[in-house]
């Protein structure tokens, strides 16, 4: 479960601590999403987790106790052209930084999850499965991933017969099985279709 063990080292420094993640980097489609979130020191947030680990109904709980509560947050995406030109990894942390940008006041550190920070201005520290490790980590992922899972339900709107709201863009059975039958949509990825050539 994650705590605010690794923020509580940079408190006792009197520091501003974010928590930043992305969700998306797998589908075939749509944009890459990422949020950054500032927590009041301490505050516990009941039931907050890396949210692969929770339920639909339970981030969508989560995600508003978040922007109540949070000091500040960022929500911010990169688009497929973006991720198509310069890559998943590199969109990512362009979302990341963005979202980064939208924090008030400005963070002194930044725990990013993974191991990569790439480009950002402030003082950063990567961390390995950060979204079940660190509270202001797991309320991003919260904060991302239910944006994303949203943008699919308009994308499914947009484009009915490619079942977005079932998959949210990730490359299932039925999803490639759609893209096969009606070729890809605008909302694809062009760099991840490779299945098509096979």
């Amino acid at each position: 479960m994650p705590s605010y063990e690794i923020e509580n080292e940079y408190y006792k420094e009197g520091l501003i601590v974010a928590g930043t993640d992305e969700a998306g980097r797998g589908p075939l489609a749509g944009p890459v999403f990422a949020a950054a979130v500032i927590l009041p020191r301490g505050l516990v947030i009941e039931g907050l987790d890396d949210s692969k680990k929770l339920s639909g109904k339970k981030r969508e709980a989560l995600f508003d106790i978040i922007c109540e509560k949070a000091v500040s947050y960022g929500v911010a995406s990169a688009s497929v052209d973006e991720i198509d030109s310069i890559n998943i990894l590199n969109a990512s942390q362009l979302a990341m930084r963005r979202a980064v940008e939208m924090l008030s006041p400005e963070p002194d550190m930044l725990l990013v999850d993974g191991n990569i920070a790439r480009g950002f201005n402030t003082r950063t520290r990567t961390v390995v499965k950060g979204d079940s490790i660190s509270m202001s980590i797991a309320a991003a992922s919260i904060l991302a991933k239910v944006s994303r899972d949203r943008l699919c339900l308009e994308l499914d709107k947009m484009y009915p017969e490619y079942s977005f709201a079932v998959h949210k863009g990730y490359p299932t059975k039925l999803h490639m099985e759609l893209v096969r039958k009606y070729g890809p949509c605008p909302a694809h990825r062009k760099t991840f279709l490779k299945f098509l050539d096979k």
